[in-house]
């Protein structure tokens, strides 16, 4: 089969990687890729958000099966563009991608079907502003309600401050048009999961839960990137959490999709906050995270295409949640290495040294702001490489991330230290004299 990967992060050059290693496959396309996927697949330049372009550049390769990687395409509806050409495709449609798309989306149809998530305000003025900010008390959590790449939520301390910031983001002023409408909720303490499955519309396969690092440096402090890391562990949740999220909120959620004459197919992602009270939806994803993606398709025991395949047919096995998805049995890390300065201003075009000792020790560098530049290998973006390790147990695992992560150098290059450390921290709580899981 000929495929085609929409996309050209960290996130698709996993998909790339992984779908390389079926046997299905015979030749692979990705638009527009990086210097990572170029090693792996053919490179085609091409307006991603042009669901038209992306169509004909499918026929023009004679693409059999499409995989979209960023949720932006999603959103502008590049599957119904598909869809009306009789072509093959795994996604929501524009319609269902609204979970995403629009925050306020997300939040009145988290509300209107009984899904436990926070208590919100929607603010379109200054005097929604002036009328909801002191209503759920301080700290409180300010989304922009378009497509930030993940610098649309704020967590403000006091009035003032969030007064500002919600007349700022209105105004355009902090995402541009992103944030001239808004979602000003309750904050949840807790800890965040990232849960992720993969549905055909109907059924459902559940994928390992792993564990994303949004602050830019250790400790959870500094500003919020894309993701600066994460591990995947069934630790990270108990059996009792696990069947409490399906019941609560992954099947309520598709069953609610497929009444509204939504029905999602695709990956799904839920962005979750574990609390006192059980799991709460903050957030939803549609398609894989980035850069949960990498630690979980380097687990992944499977060929993937026909489980994507079987997705967008409507045809998954109806089975167990976890269904035919096959996992290593050790857990994975991704160590996420950007650019000096990211998520602000940075420069690029710095020469990258050591991926090939770093995958000497047996990890997989994912590429995802990289290109190539007279004949060497350059940065050029704000996240650069994704270094993904597995082991016997989390503690090993981490070792072995952070010994890659030491071959691989450039200028200005930043990471933090302290990818997996709540999962070890989790282990240690619960086994204080054993302090290993997978």
């Amino acid at each position: 089969m000929k495929i085609l990967v929409i996309g050209g992060g960290g996130r698709e050059h996993a998909l790339v990687w992984k779908l390389r290693s079926s046997p299905l496959v015979e030749q692979l396309y990705c638009v527009p890729g990086n210097a990572g996927i170029s090693q792996e697949a053919v490179c085609r330049p091409g307006d991603i958000l042009s669901p038209s372009a992306m169509a004909a550049l499918a026929e023009e390769v004679d693409a059999d099966f499409t995989v979209v990687g960023p949720e932006a395409p999603l959103v502008a509806g590049i599957v119904d563009e598909f869809h009306a050409r009789n072509l093959a495709i795994l996604g929501p449609t524009r319609a269902a991608a609204q979970l995403e798309g629009s925050k306020v989306f997300a939040k009145q149809f988290l509300r209107d079907h009984g899904i436990p998530t926070a208590e919100f305000a929607v603010l379109e003025s200054p005097e929604d502003v002036a009328a909801n900010i002191d209503r759920f008390g301080f700290p409180v959590v300010l989304k922009a309600d378009g497509l930030a790449a993940g610098k649309g939520v704020l967590i403000l301390r006091e009035a003032a401050e969030a007064r500002a910031a919600a007349e700022q983001m209105l105004a355009g002023k902090v995402v541009g048009e992103a944030g001239h409408r808004a979602v000003l909720e309750r904050f949840l303490p807790g800890e965040e999961v990232s849960f992720i499955v993969l549905s055909d519309g109907e059924r459902y396969y559940a994928l390992p839960p792993t564990q994303d690092h949004k602050a830019v440096y250790d400790d959870d402090q500094g500003p919020n990137t894309g993701g600066m890391g994460a591990y995947c562990n069934y630790a990270i949740l108990s059996d009792e959490q696990r069947s409490e999220i399906l019941a609560r909120i992954v099947e309520p959620t598709l069953e609610a999709m497929r009444r509204q004459g939504c029905p999602y197919q695709g990956f799904l992602y839920f962005g979750l906050m574990m609390t006192g009270d059980g799991p709460h939806v903050l957030e939803f994803n549609v398609r894989l995270g980035d850069p949960e993606t990498q630690p979980l398709l380097f687990r992944l025991d499977s060929d993937l295409l026909p489980l994507l395949e079987g997705a967008a047919r409507g045809r998954l096995p109806d089975s167990a949640p976890d269904g035919a998805m096959a996992w290593l049995p050790g857990p994975t890390v991704c160590v996420v290495m950007a650019s000096a300065g990211y998520p602000g201003s940075y420069a690029t075009g710095k020469e990258i040294f050591g991926i090939d000792q770093a995958e000497s020790l047996g990890a997989k560098v994912f590429h995802a702001g990289t290109k190539f530049a007279d004949g060497r290998l350059v940065t050029a973006g704000g996240r650069v490489l994704g270094v993904t390790a597995t082991g016997e147990d989390l503690p090993t695992t981490i070792d072995n991330a952070y010994a890659a992560v030491a071959r691989v150098r450039f200028e200005g290059m930043h990471y933090r230290r302290d990818i997996g450390v709540k999962g070890l921290r989790r282990i240690s709580a619960a086994f204080p004299e054993q302090g290993r899981s997978s």
